[in-house]
């Protein structure tokens, strides 16, 4: 599909900047009040809270005064309990105008250990420039850029024509498990000629990107087993293989001497290479002194486009607890990313049969829970060059297409759904945002300029017509 060719004229930026920079204060007001909510899809934190952040969201929809209904809708999942609430709203296009789609997730990450925040992770906490807590930028920032580039557009626009459509998804941080039947049960309310995913970062705070590749992840629960019950470590302690100490044998054999992923079979990918010293990459990821980076490839490259394996959890005795005792089993949790373009089914047996083959002892794998999502590829069209104009105009620097070593499956399901639209990954972190992390922030200068493009994008495609 194909859409008039427009331009944001000076003037205008120039009023929608005057209308971000009026409405900014309450606009940051919001998204603390969003925060304060800890909204976790996970099975073992309260659910209550979901139902809370989605009446939220829908309330901040609702007040806009754009849409034909606002919702919260859940669809099951493949197992057939309900999934987590989401928030569905649409307004239909007007005189041929596209029709955009934007995504965002009310959900959030668990905080993790209290004692590694500096603040209270569920009170956003304002220190310079920068607002902390759990999901300030990932992704209540993103939901907010939405929420106030829509207002932005109910002022400035006079006749609206854009049909708009809102889906704030409320299990992302959890794999997104209803995700699949949510698109099949509304499909046609989420039909678009543009999606907008704002879930992802920039290069820096300086210079906004747009995200066009991702790489796909495969998770996988598995437990060793070596014994049928546990043993004083010291009355059968030297010829006993214990669980503990087969897995991490196990475990390391995961990464070869270099770094590099040892699970046969998976492919690495050429990325876009822009300036990125080794410097940057200890700053940003906060290494210690004398601690070297790992693989072989370029920084980018091992982080866009090669597999790369983590530890995410055990099921060990913690040492507080601990006694004189071999274990008789072990549960770990790893999560392998793959290169874009791998088949994250393909990456799944590689996993299973590397672990098999190198289970030392002769010990027993049990697989448990996994997950699985692809990878993406953007597709170049109208909107991502209309979006890079604007994300210029509107950061110090001009804007660049970056891939990230992270993944978001769902993205590949709106591609396969909905083949003719194009898709602009967008998002407000940047480098030191922490998502996932203790002391989660959202760089504020970012968002108002995430926010200011993204009324510009809606307010140029307001004035698109197809032809």
């Amino acid at each position: 599909m194909t859409f008039s060719k427009v331009s944001v004229s000076s003037e205008l930026q120039a009023k929608v900047e005057s209308f971000v920079q009026e409405n900014f204060s309450q606009a940051v007001g919001d998204l603390g009040e969003l925060v304060k909510i800890p909204g976790i899809a996970w099975p073992s934190f309260d659910p209550s809270n979901l139902n809370r952040s989605a009446d939220a969201v829908k309330n901040l929809l609702s007040a806009t005064g754009l849409f034909d209904f606002v919702e919260i809708r859940t669809a099951l999942k493949p197992n057939g309990e309900p999934g987590s609430p989401a928030v569905l709203a649409r307004r239909a296009a007007r005189n041929d105008a596209p029709h955009v789609l934007l995504y965002a997730h009310h959900d959030v990450q668990p905080p993790g250990n209290p004692e590694l925040w500096e603040s209270e992770p569920f009170q956003a906490t304002l220190k310079g420039d920068r607002l902390y807590g759990r999901g300030v930028s990932d992704d209540k920032a993103g939901v907010i850029t939405h929420v106030y580039a829509l207002k932005s557009l109910a002022e400035l626009a006079g006749d609206i024509n854009l049909g708009i459509t809102l889906f704030i998804e409320g299990e992302e941080e959890a794999g997104s498990e209803s995700f699949s039947n949510f698109l099949a049960d509304n499909r046609e309310e989420l039909a678009a000629d543009l999606i907008i995913v704002a879930d992802s970062g920039n290069w820096s705070i300086d210079t906004p990107a747009l995200t066009s590749t991702l790489r796909g992840v495969v998770s996988q629960t598995f437990t060793l087993k070596t014994m049928d019950h546990a043993l004083h470590s010291g009355m059968f302690g030297g010829p006993l293989p214990d669980a503990m100490t087969a897995m991490v044998k196990l475990l390391a054999t995961l990464n070869d001497e270099n770094g590099n992923v040892a699970v046969a079979g998976l492919k690495t990918v050429d990325v876009a290479e822009l300036p990125f010293s080794d410097v940057d990459f200890r700053e940003q990821a906060g290494l210690l002194d004398g601690v070297e980076r790992i693989g072989t490839h370029s920084l980018l490259k091992q982080n866009w486009g090669a597999p790369a394996v983590t530890i995410i959890g055990l099921d060990a005795p913690a040492v507080a607890t601990s006694s004189n005792t071999a274990q008789p089993q072990i549960t770990a949790r790893i999560s392998m990313r793959l290169a874009p373009g791998e088949d994250p089914n393909h990456g799944l047996a590689m996993l299973r049969e590397h672990l098999v083959k190198h289970a030392p002892f002769g010990a027993h794998i049990e697989f448990g829970h996994f997950e699985q999502g692809p990878g993406y590829f953007a597709k170049q069209g109208w909107a991502a060059e209309l979006a890079k104009e604007i994300l210029g105009r509107v950061w110090p620097e001009p804007a660049v297409e970056i891939g990230v070593g992270g993944s978001i499956p769902f993205i590949s399901e709106f591609a396969s759904v909905f083949p003719e639209a194009e898709i602009l990954v967008t998002g407000v972190e940047d480098p030191d945002s922490r998502a996932h992390s203790p002391n989660e922030s959202q760089h504020l200068p970012t968002l108002k300029r995430a926010i200011a493009a993204e009324s510009m994008l809606l307010l140029a495609g307001n004035q698109m017509r197809r032809s």
